[in-house]
């Protein structure tokens, strides 16, 4: 009886779900979604390569595009097996372990990527208003520290969740909204009481992704008053102008990820397809975007690729 009980109230599997009500177009929407797929894996590791294989671009600026590139190629693969199975082939289980160990990996990726643009926006204000001291404080060395420091930080922040969504018991229907496991879903259908796993997955929102968000904002308030300060236009012009792709992945990144975060923790009565859309636009756009605007407002980057393509 009791080994009855538990295969009630734990299964064995979660349903994932596509866009709920439009099953009969998933075929259509997998193709754009494909496409986006294919914009983000080739942009990121062209960018890989051409910073790895060209000396020029062994600097700060670029070491920071390289881990944002490698952070958002990870995200890609992470989502393609499930998204891909739900609108490609309706392939809509997932065992419990590999759902946990989806919803481990997604968020650990997404703070590693608020990290690196929190580092982007560092480099950005020491360039601008020390420029001096940028590479005596931008060596390998110390870059190397700061990566491997804020990877740290996220790792222990993030393994408590999945082990303590694993001692739950889920006696609610195991259909996820999304098609990929978030936290905030699964979370929702244990039958007991998860006030610790909420309010710590709010302190782990609010330590990494509050915190870095914060900074970029006083980052960004420190590079504008040194640049307002510049007697040239032009010159103010000019480096307002470095910081734009910047700003651009920055937004871009945090809209669809706090509104999805609050949508899922306050939201009771907001209309599931907005949930299902920021779903998307948080996991899909930014991978895709951020090759683009970069390669786009780098001149140097630009060059390379030119050059790259034109063999």
């Amino acid at each position: 009886m009791e080994a009855a009980n538990d295969t009630k109230f734990k299964p064995t599997m979660f349903l994932l779900t596509g866009i709920s009500g439009h099953e009969d177009i998933h075929f259509w929407i997998s193709i754009p979604i494909c496409l986006i797929y294919a914009i983000s894996i080739m942009g990121n590791s062209v960018i890989l390569y051409i910073i790895k294989t060209e000396p020029s671009l062994h600097k700060p600026m670029y070491i920071f595009l390289s881990m944002l590139a490698l952070t958002d190629l990870g995200l890609s693969i992470a989502t393609t097996p499930t998204i891909l199975g739900v609108f490609l082939f309706n392939s809509r289980e997932i065992s419990l372990d590999a759902c946990f160990a989806q919803l481990f990996f997604l968020p650990l990726l997404s703070l590693i990527e608020s990290s690196v643009f929190l580092l982007m926006a560092f480099d950005r204000f020491i360039a601008i208003c020390n420029p001096l001291r940028y590479t005596s404080i931008f060596t390998r060395s110390r870059i190397g520290k700061m990566g491997l420091v804020f990877v740290l930080r996220v790792v222990t922040i993030e393994i408590p969740i999945p082990l303590l969504l694993k001692r739950y018991r889920y006696c609610q229907a195991n259909v996820l909204s999304h098609s990929f496991c978030l936290h905030q879903d699964i979370m929702k259908m244990a039958c007991a009481d998860i006030t610790i796993n909420s309010i710590y997955g709010f302190f782990a929102i609010l330590s990494t992704v509050g915190l870095d968000s914060l900074l970029i904002f006083l980052s960004y308030v420190m590079i504008l008053k040194t640049v307002l300060g510049i007697a040239s236009y032009m010159e103010c012009l000019r480096a307002l102008n470095t910081c734009a792709s910047h700003l651009c992945a920055v937004l871009l990144f945090y809209i669809p990820l706090i509104g999805l975060s609050v949508t899922h923790r306050f939201g009771e009565h907001t209309p599931p397809l907005l949930q299902i859309l920021l779903g998307y636009i948080y996991l899909l756009v930014p991978p895709m975007m951020n090759p683009i605007m970069f390669s786009m407002k780098s001149k140097h980057l630009r060059a390379k690729l030119i050059k790259l393509f034109s063999k």
